[in-house]
């Protein structure tokens, strides 16, 4: 009689744990999935140790940015400015006061940019640029690094790894 006790328990366990293990599997296949969608971007120096990526400004085109993981904010310039207001590509946030690697400091228009595309399919949406005057580079800066969480700068080979990317339609 001992006997069968025990094995009626074990025998109980053993079904419990099928049906636990059941359970899970049924959870885990009904339960969403999301994917981080990661992009390795080439990077070309252009001498003097700057990197660039091309991209694609919305309502501009192709272009390409220096990346400067030292700089707060993605910059544009004046010019790029113009063509985006004028295809309503850009709204005005703010002023803002910065320093410049050479200790000077400036009042700059911060303007939200609708979307920007990283390399070939990393699309970025609603990044603050600040605006400088004429037709200076674009800089890839923090207020767009940001948007893709994690971000991994590597040298061999040259490329910018962005984690969290929304993927261009194609």
């Amino acid at each position: 009689m001992t006997k069968h006790i025990v094995l009626g328990k074990q025998v109980h366990n053993r079904i419990c744990q099928f049906r636990l293990g059941l359970l899970l599997i049924v959870l885990l296949a009904s339960a969403p999935t999301y994917t981080l969608a990661s992009d390795a971007i080439p990077m070309y120096d252009k001498g003097a140790n700057t990197f660039y990526i091309s991209g694609n400004i919305r309502g501009l085109g192709p272009t390409e940015f220096m990346v400067d993981t030292g700089s707060g904010y993605t910059t544009i310039n004046q010019n790029t400015l113009e063509i985006l207001l004028e295809k309503g590509q850009a709204t005005y946030v703010k002023q803002l006061t910065g320093i410049l690697a050479d200790g000077q400091r400036n009042t700059y228009p911060v303007y939200r940019i609708a979307s920007i595309r990283l390399g070939e399919s990393c699309v970025l949406h609603g990044v603050e640029a600040a605006v400088f005057p004429g037709n200076t580079r674009h800089i890839l800066g923090l207020s767009a690094l940001k948007k893709v969480g994690e971000f991994t700068f590597a040298f061999t080979p040259p490329q910018l790894r962005l984690s969290n990317c929304e993927k261009a339609a194609t």
